[in-house]
């Protein structure tokens, strides 16, 4: 097949994604068209198979906004057309399946019919699709791509619930490259970070307000008074300072260490012995399961699709959002026995498995195919 992915080329979730799909289909022999507006930040390799279309939005004095969702439409057609394209896979609601959907009704004038497959990740339902601003665009897209899929049934049964949608929505889940995020052996790194031995936790996110680090932060508050530890925090955004703030204001300044982003977040799981995501909303917990192929035991909220991925009291433990007192008691009830705490590693390790992106990525190759072959026979 000839696929064009549309995504966000960040180190978010979505983007994070797209690029690895993307990157797997074209090594089981599928040409594969990135189209964005910067090369996305895990295209770190290119094959014969892979290609990067960078969308250029012209910045005219009559525009406050650049208006990029016109110029990504045109850049889609474009492609589309001179590619000779089989079908379109976007990532992320707003404004990529909006834009997927109008450059397939103007290529339509031109008798060019393009299947649109949108795929929905979680804020651009749960947060951006709510917004009275984008309902209605968001909802009109979804009813007119070709296929639809969502990264969990939480997701799913959210979009339903938001949006008056009739049409099928197909779950296919989040998946994990074994080959990449796997514990590797770094004891010089971890002896640097922890040369007493300190147990290591660590969180990574985009540090935005629903990722509600601050508790992240609490929740090692409570550790580090009955254990020696150091809590690692991966990523950056606009809660960085409230954060930075919050270490000083209890103590914690020498034992939390801000790395920021990071490109080989599977080194520094390697070395870590639990991670925390005690998010206000989690579409599915993607960073947990980067987390759970390293070995790593989760503590999170029970939020979202979370918990069809964390097992409670398997691979790790499960408590409502905000509840510090609980997430830290199961936090030190694993780091304070260490069989215990083996156990739970070895759970996380045999779950992070059943998403073995190798398994993963066939569930969309067959999706492909069924939204092609009614595409073709409703010509």
């Amino acid at each position: 097949m000839n696929i064009g992915i549309v995504c966000y080329p960040t180190y978010g979730g979505s983007g994070v994604v797209a690029t690895e799909l993307g990157k797997a289909l074209a090594l089981r022999g599928h040409k594969v068209h990135f189209i964005t507006y910067k090369q996305p930040a895990r295209l770190d390799t290119f094959t014969g198979n892979t290609f990067y279309h960078e969308v250029y939005v012209s910045n005219y004095p009559l525009f406050d906004f650049p208006p990029y969702e016109t110029a990504l439409t045109s850049h889609l057609v474009d492609v589309v057309k001179f590619e000779k394209l089989d079908l379109l896979h976007v990532h992320y609601a707003i404004p990529h399946a909006s834009a997927a959907i109008m450059a397939k009704q103007i290529l339509a004038m031109e008798g060019i019919y393009i299947p649109v497959i949108t795929t929905l990740h979680g804020t651009d339902i749960t947060l951006v699709g709510k917004d009275a601003s984008f309902g209605p665009v968001v909802c009109y897209s979804i009813h007119m791509s070709d296929g639809v899929t969502a990264v969990s049934q939480s997701l799913k049964d959210d979009t339903y619930s938001f949006f008056k949608i009739k049409r099928d929505i197909e779950v296919i889940p989040n998946f994990i490259d074994l080959d990449r995020f796997s514990k590797k052996d770094h004891s010089h790194f971890k002896k640097a970070i922890a040369p007493n031995g300190e147990k290591l936790l660590v969180h990574t996110s985009n540090f935005r307000k629903v990722k509600r680090i601050d508790d992240a932060v609490k929740v090692f508050a409570e550790v580090y008074k009955k254990m020696p530890a150091k809590l690692l925090l991966m990523g950056d955004g606009p809660e960085r300072i409230h954060i930075e703030m919050l270490c000083r204001e209890l103590g914690l300044y020498d034992a939390v260490t801000f790395l920021g982003k990071q490109n080989q977040v599977q080194e520094i799981l390697s070395v870590c012995d639990l991670f925390l995501m005690p998010s206000e909303t989690e579409s599915f917990g993607l960073a947990a399961l980067e987390a759970m192929a390293c070995e790593l035991p989760v503590i999170s909220s029970n939020a979202g699709g979370i918990p069809e991925l964390n097992i409670d009291g398997e691979t790790g433990f499960l408590c409502n959002v905000g509840d510090v007192q609980g997430m830290a008691e199961k936090a030190i009830y694993l780091l304070e026995d260490e069989s215990r705490l083996l156990q739970f590693k070895a759970n996380a390790k045999k779950r992070a498995a059943q998403f073995d992106i190798n398994q993963i990525v066939p569930h969309y190759e067959a999706y492909y195919q069924t939204v092609l072959n009614k595409s073709q026979s409703s010509k």
